[in-house]
Protein backbone atom coordinates (compact mmCIF):
# COMPACT_ATOMS: atom_id res chain seq x y z
CA UNK A 1 0.00 0.00 0.00
CA UNK A 2 1.05 3.19 -0.55
CA UNK A 3 0.67 6.47 1.60
CA UNK A 4 0.95 10.16 -0.44
CA UNK A 5 0.70 13.47 0.64
CA UNK A 6 1.45 16.43 -1.89
CA UNK A 7 3.99 18.85 -0.73
CA UNK A 8 4.73 22.10 -3.36
CA UNK A 9 8.19 20.90 -4.61
CA UNK A 10 7.04 17.17 -4.49
CA UNK A 11 5.33 14.20 -2.81
CA UNK A 12 5.72 12.42 0.35
CA UNK A 13 5.41 8.61 -0.09
CA UNK A 14 5.31 5.99 2.21
CA UNK A 15 5.33 2.81 1.25
CA UNK A 16 3.87 0.45 4.03
CA UNK A 17 3.46 -3.84 3.93
CA UNK A 18 1.69 -6.34 6.91
CA UNK A 19 4.33 -6.93 9.51
CA UNK A 20 3.42 -10.53 8.67
CA UNK A 21 4.35 -11.05 4.74
CA UNK A 22 6.71 -11.26 3.71
CA UNK A 23 8.75 -12.59 6.25
CA UNK A 24 12.26 -11.00 7.61
CA UNK A 25 13.42 -7.35 6.23
CA UNK A 26 12.42 -5.94 3.76
CA UNK A 27 13.61 -2.54 1.50
CA UNK A 28 12.45 -0.59 -0.79
CA UNK A 29 15.14 -0.06 -3.45
CA UNK A 30 14.55 2.35 -6.26
CA UNK A 31 15.46 5.26 -8.92
CA UNK A 32 15.34 7.23 -5.73
CA UNK A 33 18.09 5.22 -4.08
CA UNK A 34 20.02 4.25 -7.14
CA UNK A 35 19.07 0.98 -6.60
CA UNK A 36 20.83 0.31 -3.38
CA UNK A 37 19.36 -2.45 -1.02
CA UNK A 38 18.98 -2.03 2.27
CA UNK A 39 18.69 2.01 1.70
CA UNK A 40 15.10 2.61 2.84
CA UNK A 41 14.64 -0.44 5.29
CA UNK A 42 10.96 -0.67 6.23
CA UNK A 43 10.76 -0.19 9.68
CA UNK A 44 7.61 -1.45 12.38
CA UNK A 45 4.37 1.45 12.82
CA UNK A 46 2.57 0.94 16.39
CA UNK A 47 -0.47 -0.35 13.60
CA UNK A 48 1.50 -3.58 12.81
CA UNK A 49 2.62 -2.18 9.62
CA UNK A 50 6.13 -1.70 8.46
CA UNK A 51 6.98 1.54 6.59
CA UNK A 52 9.43 3.75 5.15
CA UNK A 53 8.68 7.16 3.48
CA UNK A 54 10.49 8.91 0.93
CA UNK A 55 9.93 12.36 -0.70
CA UNK A 56 9.79 12.71 -4.97
CA UNK A 57 10.68 15.73 -6.64
CA UNK A 58 7.54 17.20 -7.92
CA UNK A 59 7.41 16.02 -11.95
CA UNK A 60 9.00 12.57 -11.35
CA UNK A 61 8.50 9.45 -12.91
CA UNK A 62 10.28 6.38 -10.57
CA UNK A 63 10.24 2.69 -10.65
CA UNK A 64 11.08 0.94 -7.92
CA UNK A 65 10.65 -2.93 -5.86
CA UNK A 66 10.46 -4.23 -2.84
CA UNK A 67 13.55 -6.18 -2.05
CA UNK A 68 12.79 -9.35 0.63
CA UNK A 69 15.27 -11.56 2.56
CA UNK A 70 16.63 -14.72 0.07
CA UNK A 71 16.81 -12.13 -2.55
CA UNK A 72 12.85 -11.99 -3.59
CA UNK A 73 12.18 -9.13 -5.48
CA UNK A 74 8.14 -8.18 -5.67
CA UNK A 75 6.01 -5.15 -7.03
CA UNK A 76 3.40 -2.72 -5.44
CA UNK A 77 -0.22 -3.73 -7.10
CA UNK A 78 -1.02 -0.32 -5.97
CA UNK A 79 1.68 1.62 -7.80
CA UNK A 80 0.90 4.41 -10.62
CA UNK A 81 1.97 1.40 -13.02
CA UNK A 82 4.52 -1.11 -14.27
CA UNK A 83 6.83 -1.14 -16.88
CA UNK A 84 7.02 -4.87 -17.49
CA UNK A 85 9.81 -4.79 -14.53
CA UNK A 86 9.55 -2.33 -12.12
CA UNK A 87 6.12 -0.70 -10.23
CA UNK A 88 6.56 3.09 -11.11
CA UNK A 89 5.10 6.53 -8.79
CA UNK A 90 4.96 9.87 -10.81
CA UNK A 91 5.21 12.58 -8.05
Amino acid sequence: MLERTKHKNGTQITFVLSSEHPAGDVSVVGDFNDWQPGAHPLTPRPDGHRAVTVVLPKGQQVGFRYLAHGDYWFDEDTADGHDGHNSLLHS
